[in-house]
C-alpha cells in the first residue's frame, strides 16, 4: 500500500510542475513574419470616398482610403474593392505604394 501512495505522490508532482510552466503569449499580428507563415502584415485604411463602379461587369468600386497606420500613414490612395464597401469601412492594405488608375468617365 505504501508504494501505491508513493506513486501518486510522484504523479502530483509532476503535475504541479508543469502547470507552473510559464505560458508565452504570441501576438497576433507581427511585423517580422516567421518562416512558413501563412499571414503577412498589413495596414489598416479608412475609406473616405467612394468614387465608382469599374471592372467589365461592375463589380469592382474604386474607393479612396486613408492610410493610418504604417511608413505611409496619413497618405491618402485610390484603390479598387471588391465587395461590398461604404465609406467609413476599414480595409487591411498589404501595401501602400501603389495606387489604382483613375476611373474614365467619359466611356459609354
Amino acid at each position: 500500500m505504501a508504494k501505491k501512495t508513493q506513486n501518486n505522490e510522484k504523479k502530483g508532482s509532476q503535475k504541479q510542475k508543469q502547470d507552473q510552466q510559464p505560458v508565452t503569449a504570441t501576438p497576433r499580428f507581427s511585423r517580422e513574419t516567421e518562416k512558413g507563415s501563412i499571414f503577412s502584415y498589413a495596414y489598416p485604411a479608412t475609406v473616405e470616398e467612394v468614387i465608382g463602379k469599374t471592372g467589365t461587369r461592375g463589380e469592382v468600386t474604386q474607393v479612396r482610403v486613408n492610410v493610418m497606420d504604417g511608413r505611409d500613414k496619413g497618405k491618402v490612395l485610390r484603390r479598387n474593392v471588391r465587395g461590398p464597401v461604404r465609406i467609413g469601412d476599414v480595409l487591411m492594405l498589404r501595401e501602400t505604394e501603389i495606387e489604382a488608375r483613375k476611373l474614365n468617365q467619359g466611356r459609354k
